[in-house]
């Protein structure tokens, strides 16, 4: 097994400048970094030199959906709202874009849904299969064109699934593979993120096996979204897992981070993980 490992430049938003980031992770024994897409907020020109000059790859973008983001509320591609899903739809051609121009190859789709197609009891309810399935089928022509585009730039579209307090309809690992499935293109995969899995997945082992062939890219953060290591996360299983598929693709750590303690948990939680790793080997 030989994971690559990066982490998230979201998660250091108003902490500090981006040279000073870039300096430390590369100290730490980062890989790489995983740029957040807001192309329309960003000078690529300048990004472009800053990530050269410190020799750091950028492995892809995150997409910024949902409450993250300042224009969150129209990236949803499952809206009764035709601006929405056209909205939606130019904001992953214009991520993909710049993923292509920072020299990135991933890019995640998470499927957000207007509020009425959500149901009242939205913390708490699990929708079943039937009640899913004509919502997301409406979705699948869309993807599929999509997947076209970032495939004439060289880039791989991964649907990330996220916890029912995010979004009912694609919420498990089961959920991303039957869409990805559908869509049936070498460049559409499956992102899979642990603190969503937590909230979600039955079993890390099965989510994980169950992916085999389609999982792309990864998301570790704990249970609480701090850094490996400082919550209940079993991620000796997950690692395990993950090297019984043959995974060898990045590991990108996407925590919450304070700034009272963010440059020793970057470390730490880097090392945590690394050390299970080697400890398979």
């Amino acid at each position: 097994m030989a994971l690559k490992y990066s982490i998230t430049l979201s998660s250091f938003k108003n902490i500090e400048s981006l040279e000073q980031t870039l300096e430390r992770l590369l100290q730490q024994g980062y890989d790489a970094i995983e740029m957040f897409g807001e192309p329309d907020k960003v000078d690529l020109k300048s990004l472009q030199q800053i990530f050269n000059s410190f020799n750091i790859p950028v492995c892809g973008i995150t997409g910024m959906w949902g409450s993250i983001s300042t224009e969150g509320w129209k990236r949803h591609f499952l809206s009764s709202e035709p601006s929405f899903v056209e909205s939606s739809q130019k904001y992953v051609e214009q991520c993909v874009k710049m993923c292509q121009s920072l020299g990135g190859e991933k890019l995640n789709i998470c499927l957000f849904a207007d509020d009425n197609l959500v149901p009242l009891d939205r913390n708490h309810t699990i929708l079943s299969d039937d009640k899913k399935a004509p919502v997301l089928e409406k979705v699948i022509p869309i993807l599929s064109r999509l997947s076209n585009f970032a495939d004439d730039h060289g880039i791989q579209l991964l649907l990330e699934p996220l916890n029912r307090y995010s979004t009912p309809y694609c919420t498990t690992a089961k959920d991303a593979v039957a869409i990805a499935n559908q869509i049936k293109q070498d460049n559409f995969g499956v992102l899979l993120d642990t603190f969503h899995m937590n909230i979600e997945e039955d079993s890390f082992e099965y989510a994980i096996s169950d992916s085999d062939g389609l999982i792309q890219h990864t998301h570790f953060a704990d249970n609480n979204r701090k850094m490996p290591g400082y919550g209940h996360i079993d991620f000796q299983s997950i690692i395990k897992s993950l090297s019984l598929i043959g995974y060898n693709q990045y590991v990108s750590f996407e925590p919450n981070l304070s700034y009272e303690d963010y440059r020793i948990v970057t470390k730490s939680g880097l090392d945590f993980i690394k050390s299970i790793e080697n400890n398979l080997i």
